[in-house]
């Protein structure tokens, strides 16, 4: 089967990480979002990808072919950017004809899900979670039997609490293709942009069946909160809690963290649930519950819930203090 991964969006809830990056390429635990993303895939035995693209794209095209050069990638550009629909309509004729279906899944999400199991369930399947705020999500409505009858687009007064995750399992490729086509002939936007969920209701109302697999985690990378949750719990996975780390001078680790090459690490309690690029600089440094970049420098700092860019450099205050009594000095 091959998997279709739109990334063309801007990440403009990710600035000022995505004034320079693409959104798919922040780094988290110890890799980026996208290399996640196709680590999985790879993993349930998924070869052949499309990278639906389009803000800085040709940063995305050099990552993969750097560090997957053994896929089969193709590579389609969005411009102008008009929503998930938009992309898979321009990209439609590279899975259209595609007997073993398709693999949707969006740039910005990481799931944990058996997908092996999701690959080999039988017809249209739509991963979702149970959330407290589906007004803000594409939303799916189910009957008593399981079988999706609505699927809609942030909806005002959602009748369900089941979001889709961005990830869809889709039988019929050539049926979702000619979806694509009507919305765009007849120019169906949903808050302004061609969506996805509204070529799947017109599948649905022409008479395509559809079920939904529940996902046990979700991480919609976003935004700054969640993209911090998701290298949390993926830190917490066996193969960083047996991690080994090298000796660092004067230095405290508190696992969960994962340390790129080469970094200098002195004086400084790094973790838990820290994510630390390669030749990084870090003295002098009280650590937490954050991202740090390739190539930065922090130095007298005390950090956590922070997400430091690549070739980034902070340096804490620095103070030598005669206080007397009943006295009180605050700086934040």
């Amino acid at each position: 089967m091959k998997a279709v991964i739109p990334v063309a969006g801007i990440g403009s809830r990710l600035r000022p990480h995505t004034h320079t990056q693409p959104k798919s390429l922040v780094p988290v635990a110890g890799n980026t979002i996208l290399g996640h993303i196709i680590d999985r895939l790879q993993d349930a035995g998924i070869e052949e990808f499309v990278f639906i693209i389009g803000y800085l794209g040709e940063k995305i095209e050099s990552y993969v072919r750097r560090y997957y050069p053994q896929l089969r990638s193709t590579f389609v550009i969005q411009e102008p950017r008009e929503g998930i629909g938009h992309a898979l309509w321009l990209a439609r004729d590279t899975f259209r004809h595609d007997p073993d279906g398709v693999l949707i899944m969006l740039g910005d999400t990481i799931v944990d899900v058996d997908l092996r199991q999701l690959l080999r369930t039988e017809g249209n399947v739509l991963a979702v979670k149970e959330v407290k705020t589906p007004s803000i999500f594409g939303v799916v409505e189910t009957s008593n039997n399981g079988r999706v009858t609505k699927v809609i687009e942030k909806p005002r007064i959602p009748k369900s609490n089941y979001a889709l995750v961005g990830l869809y399992k889709i039988a019929d490729p050539a049926w979702l293709a000619s979806a694509l086509e009507r919305i765009i002939e007849q120019d169906l936007r949903t808050h302004n942009e061609f969506q996805l969920t509204d070529a799947l209701m017109l599948m649905i109302q022409d008479g395509a069946q559809m079920t939904t697999a529940p996902v046990d985690h979700w991480f919609d990378c976003g935004r700054k909160d969640s993209l911090l949750e998701a290298n949390a719990k993926l830190l917490n996975r066996p193969e960083f809690l047996g991690n080994k780390y090298p000796e660092f001078p004067d230095t405290i680790i508190i696992p969960p963290v994962s340390i790129g090459k080469d970094c200098q690490i002195s004086h400084s309690i790094i973790g838990p649930n820290v994510a630390i690029g390669d030749r990084t600089i870090v003295k002098n440094t009280i650590l937490s519950d954050s991202i740090i970049g390739s190539y930065s420098e922090l130095r007298q700092a005390v950090m956590h819930d922070c997400i430091v860019g690549s070739d980034a450099s902070f340096r804490g205050l620095n103070h030598s203090l005669n206080i007397g009594d009943n006295t009180e000095i605050d700086y934040s």
